[in-house]
């Protein structure tokens, strides 16, 4: 019997190439009278080949040159299966994906590298390019909720003209999935709504990592350094909870990010496109009932150390921090100008008029808006400007806006 080195490179490689052939033409993507004028070969000894592989399976062409069939062969039949599967419904899945959903979906138990091999072979997915120079990975925080990510990738996630952007809050320490949501468009107003989804359900953490967004910081020339004095929206409600917030001055330096996003665009458009889902309204229910929590069972890691660094969120109105906060002046009339509406005050016991006085208007993330002077609730008002719940009276602990 001959090692497998014992035969020339041009020998090899012709094994190859034939082999390659083969497995293009078993995905169907040319026939086989085809690849007999690619091998230069007649029908005839191509028909020979092809019943080589029917007998021994799919490394029936090598290990037959070697002297012995390969105990792990694959049949002919299950390699044109896969190939199917991969050509009619599983397409614009890549290899790893595809591999989960041979095994989950269809009961096909093979390796990784075998499926990877087979396709790439075939044509079905292209050959990965050579790695680029070699990076240290910043390691994870050991606890969770010492470190939260979030970010908004901007992609077409049902394949069509469609651009909408997914916003994703994720864990340092474990790379598990707190909250993704797909959006219009990231701002002020989705990225408020939200972190205090992620703290009621989990605590306050201790820090956030994003971009310089015009939502998370204020930037005094474009791709410059942030101004730390001066707080957005964003910045001054997470400044009110004492989460620290650290920007990212490059894409390489929101790493663990960006990795995050590019497995979601390589699977969420595709799982969307399985499930029939072509509307916001579907798309996000079906990340927060399944898809959110099969993907932390797939990505998620282990913490480092045992333990969570998540504080407990009591005595905080959450509904209060996270509104838009403006200061405005009380007209004479003791109204408050606030896009083109005007809120009437009530009369309160404590003062004559508030009329010259400071107070902050709240728009709140369900439309409505309420009034503040101090620790002083003046009132709560509708999205027309009208009374909607009347200024309550004062009772132990905080009352609700």
């Amino acid at each position: 019997m001959r090692s497998m080195d014992s035969y020339p490179k041009a020998a090899m490689e012709r094994a190859m190439k034939v082999q390659d052939v083969m497995l293009q033409a078993m995905a169907k993507k040319i026939t086989w009278w085809q690849a007999a004028e690619i091998l230069g070969i007649s029908d005839r000894h191509m028909r020979r080949i092809r019943e080589r592989y029917e007998e021994e399976g799919y490394n029936g062409l090598l290990d037959r040159r070697r002297g012995k069939p390969s105990r792990r062969r694959v049949p002919l039949a299950t390699v044109e299966k896969i190939f199917a599967l991969y050509r009619e419904k599983y397409f614009d899945l890549n290899v790893q994906h595809f591999h989960e959903k041979l095994a989950a979906e269809h009961g096909i138990e093979l390796s990784y590298s075998w499926v990877k091999q087979a396709l790439q072979g075939a044509g079905l997915v292209g050959r990965e390019r050579k790695r680029g120079v070699h990076r240290k990975r910043r390691a994870r925080r050991p606890l969770p909720g010492m470190l939260l990510h979030i970010d908004g990738s901007r992609h077409q996630w049902f394949q069509d003209e469609r651009w909408y952007d997914l916003i994703v809050i994720l864990d340092d320490a474990t790379s598990e999935i707190y909250y993704a949501q797909l959006v219009q468009e990231e701002s002020t107003l989705t990225v408020m709504a939200a972190l205090p989804e992620v703290i009621e359900r989990k605590g306050v953490f201790c820090a956030l990592y994003s971009d310089r967004g015009s939502h998370f910081w204020l930037t005094p020339k474009v791709g410059g350094k942030v101004n730390y004095h001066r707080r957005t929206q964003v910045g001054r409600a997470l400044h009110e909870l004492e989460v620290q917030m650290i920007p990212a001055y490059s894409p390489e330096a929101r790493g663990r990010g960006e990795r995050n996003f590019s497995t979601w665009q390589g699977r969420l458009p595709q799982e969307l496109r399985l499930q029939r889902m072509g509307t916001l309204e579907a798309a996000n229910q079906f990340l927060r009932e399944h898809y959110i929590a099969e993907f932390n069972r797939r990505f998620q890691v282990a913490p480092t150390q045992r333990g969570s660094a998540f504080a407990p969120c009591r005595s905080r109105n959450l509904e209060s921090i996270f509104s838009l906060q403006v200061e405005r002046t009380v007209n004479r009339d003791n109204t408050v100008s606030f896009q083109h509406l005007s809120l009437q005050l009530e009369r309160v016991g404590w003062r004559g008029t508030l009329a010259g006085c400071q107070v902050t208007v709240h728009q709140h993330l369900d439309g409505t808006l309420s009034l503040t002077h101090g620790p002083h609730i003046l009132g709560r008002y509708n999205a027309q400007a009208r009374l909607w719940r009347k200024r309550p009276r004062r009772r132990k602990g905080l009352v609700n806006l």
